[in-house]
């Protein structure tokens, strides 16, 4: 895993994955892999609360814990880590401005809210942990 600071959500949930016992990561992402991409009802991201809802009812969580939490980074980091995508060829530079534009919606959803800004991946997955 990378030691560097502002990691991204996947690289969380992979940590996640592997310290927690029995635990699930739920990659809303793979709905934006296609070519070409386009925004339907079926590829919107966990962006609003009404989508988290149909997902959690639909899944069989007894004898489990759910835990609703949104990553938050701000406007610079996450221009950063955008553009480090971008440089590196795996996403096109459109998605830095639909990314920001987004970034209050996640701040109205019924989540924990945990702030990943100049946090690295363990850091993070040890405020999960602890929650």
């Amino acid at each position: 895993m990378a030691h560097s600071l502002n990691p991204s959500k996947t690289t969380i949930s992979q940590q996640l994955k592997q310290d927690l016992p029995n635990s699930v990561f739920l990659d809303g992402d793979w709905c934006w892999d296609s070519n070409p991409f386009h925004v339907t009802e079926e590829t919107k991201v966990m962006h609003q609360q009404k989508i988290i809802d149909t997902i959690v009812k639909n899944l069989d969580i007894q004898n489990c814990a759910v835990k609703c939490i949104s990553l938050i980074a701000d406007e610079k980091h996450l221009y950063e880590r955008l553009m480090t995508d971008v440089k590196r060829g795996i996403r096109t530079q459109d998605v830095i401005e639909r990314s920001v534009e987004r970034i209050p919606l996640y701040h109205n959803l019924n989540t924990i809210k945990i702030d990943t800004d100049n946090k690295a991946v363990q850091e993070i997955v040890d405020d999960i942990r602890g929650l």
